[in-house]
């Protein structure tokens, strides 16, 4: 399934799920950026729209309403909040009341066990692979295959991590000089993880070079 199909499918359904304010908000407010967001940043990682709310209503300190453009509410219990950021609209045209009230609830969402993450219109348009760079690494820890994440061991876990922080293909020599071990080792660890599906060799001369790591999955929790 494309993304525009995926797109259609995930708007109709929670559209149809919804009524009154929470349902005209997101007829309103799931506009371009919104949408941009999703086809050059989440669906290249994830390739699902699973688990990811749209125009997702939570309450403030004062119990009003407030609308985040995405929640994503991973099985696992995990509360991810989502903001793209237009300069115009969240900075240019905020006043310091308007601006002190956005630190605020954030600040009383991230103590209520909300993970903000806040990406800017310019970046999801022109430069969407920081982005997603950036959505990997604050994910990351999270995430991981299901039926691999009981057999990972500690250190496997640590090149993974760097990997994802790296956000290009890994090096054997990466991981030696990272972690100040040997070739073999380093090899070893990276084989390990590609047998288990988290990393993609690719191939170069007399062998494997590099190594990049996989689309992770909305549903693989870590």
């Amino acid at each position: 399934m494309g993304f525009e199909e995926a797109h259609s499918i995930f708007i109709e359904h929670h559209t149809g799920e919804r009524t009154g304010e929470r349902r005209g908000r997101l007829l309103r407010e799931h506009n371009y950026a919104e949408k941009l967001f999703l086809q050059n940043v989440w669906w290249p990682l994830f390739e699902s729209l699973e688990h990811l709310h749209p125009e997702y209503e939570v309450l403030d300190w004062n119990r009003k309403s407030q609308f985040l453009d995405f929640a994503f509410l991973p099985a696992s219990g995990g509360r991810f909040g989502i903001e793209c950021d237009g300069f115009q609209s969240h900075i240019k045209d905020m006043d310091r009341e308007k601006f002190s009230y956005a630190l605020n609830r954030d600040t009383f969402l991230t103590g209520m066990g909300w993970r903000m993450l806040h990406f800017s219109f310019d970046d999801i348009q022109q430069r969407p692979e920081v982005c997603r760079m950036l959505l990997q690494l604050a994910l990351a820890p999270y995430l991981a295959r299901k039926t691999a994440v009981k057999d990972i061991l500690s250190e496997e876990k640590e090149v993974l991590r760097l990997a994802w922080r790296q956000g290009r293909p890994l090096r054997p020599k990466d991981v030696c000089d990272h972690f100040q071990i040997n070739f073999r080792t380093a090899r070893r660890l990276l084989q390990s993880l590609s047998d288990k599906g988290f990393l993609h060799p690719i191939a170069g001369g007399r062998g494997v070079r590099y190594y990049e790591v996989k689309p992770m999955h909305a549903d693989q929790v870590w």
